[in-house]
């Protein structure tokens, strides 16, 4: 798997890259727990971070000039044990200069089919999205929050879990139906990806320059199992800074650990990142599809229960 990946972005003239995965910075979005650690630097100690994805310190080498990149690489996030997690895990993420949204999705497909041409497995890939899917199986729009239908849905659906840990949360309350409702759906008969989620639900990606309720954003599914995340990326380091400050202020109502806004990438920012696209796609989720194995214990060398 690995050998074919470094393949087909070698074919295509993108660099390999390797980043740090300790850093003076970290992502602020509420949903992802992080690992933290002391450096000792005697007399002193500062709090250093494993990253969650090299996605910070990729685009800083996008805007120092790389060009297009990919990498190979461990992340890292708290909290995530199960059948399709472990806390330590392998990520392919790769960055394309001057790239669009449906320009990243045409290699999506391109890789992803490379990889399952031995199998022979994967059959149509279905482009839809995010409101033509969520409607479909819910047949709630994801554009207009209304907390009393969704409430509605989720006591009618087996769901009244949902009521008490989304509260007021838009983001919360369509990634808690999506994952429940929706995504078990998705990839059934190849690959499916899902693009133009709601604005809401994007961090890092641009808002949709003809429907600003909507984000460039693409995810990825086969067999109900989501594999990758990917953005047409916001370049704006003033509208960045703005998310950031949402998320940091959410944080601190929720009582969920407190973070800076990592001042080296948004300084690269404003230095200039590249008009471009870039994906994520967990290697350990995909190898799970390739191999037919169960659970992601089965294609690890030491899961956590035994690293």
């Amino acid at each position: 798997m690995l050998a074919t990946i470094r393949q087909f972005f070698n074919d295509r003239g993108v660099l390999e890259v390797e980043t740090p995965l300790l850093s003076h910075g970290i992502g602020t979005e509420p949903q992802l727990a992080f690992f933290s650690t002391e450096y000792y630097l005697y007399p002193d100690k500062e709090t250093l971070f494993l990253q969650t994805s090299p996605e910070f310190a990729m685009k800083r080498l996008l805007a120092a000039g790389s060009g297009s990149i990919y990498q190979i690489s461990k992340a890292f996030r708290q909290g995530e044990s199960g059948r399709f997690h472990n806390p330590e895990f392998s990520l392919l993420e790769w960055y394309r200069t001057g790239f669009d949204l449906f320009q990243l999705m045409t290699e999506i497909e391109l890789l992803i089919h490379t990889l399952f041409a031995a199998q022979g497995t994967l059959r149509k890939t279905l482009v839809t999205t995010y409101r033509a899917v969520f409607e479909h199986y819910t047949g709630l729009n994801p554009l207009l929050f209304s907390k009393a239908d969704y409430a509605d849905y989720a006591a009618q659906n087996g769901l009244a879990d949902a009521i008490l840990i989304c509260a007021d949360s838009h983001a919360l309350w369509l990634d808690f139906i999506f994952s429940h409702r929706v995504q078990p759906n998705l990839g059934q008969q190849g690959l499916c990806m899902v693009h133009g989620f709601p604005a809401c639900q994007s961090s890092l990606a641009r808002v949709n320059a003809e429907n600003s309720a909507v984000a460039d954003r693409v995810e990825i599914f086969i067999q109900g199992v989501e594999l990758g995340n990917g953005f047409y990326e916001l370049t704006d380091a003033v509208e960045q800074e703005r998310r950031f400050d949402r998320e940091i202020a959410y944080r601190r109502r929720n009582g969920l650990p407190n973070v800076d806004k990592d001042r080296r990438f948004l300084d690269a920012l404003v230095s200039g990142l590249p008009d471009c696209s870039g994906m994520a796609i967990g290697l350990d989720r995909l190898l799970m599809l390739l191999t037919g194995a169960d659970a992601i214990d089965q294609v690890l060398a030491f899961p956590i229960a035994r690293a």
